[in-house]
């Protein structure tokens, strides 16, 4: 079933509330093995760089919480 442009509109308003845009650069070629690492866990380029970077902040997070000195 195509998609009407009434549908299309709505659907790019509501990103526009929802989601802030980032872009991301990568040297040539990075984006092909990027591609095909999300696909072979089932994944979209967005949801893999999404999950990555969640990852990191909260192994960040986890880190930082444990080398701070305990508080007496």
């Amino acid at each position: 079933m195509a998609t009407t442009k009434a549908q299309q509109k709505a659907v790019n308003k509501y990103v526009k509330e929802k989601y802030d845009r980032i872009e991301f650069k990568a040297p040539k070629g990075r984006k092909a093995e990027i591609k095909a690492h999300a696909e072979a866990h089932g994944e979209s380029v967005n949801g893999f760089i999404g999950r990555a970077i969640n990852e990191t902040i909260e192994r960040d997070n986890q880190s930082s919480s444990s080398n701070e000195p305990d508080k007496e």
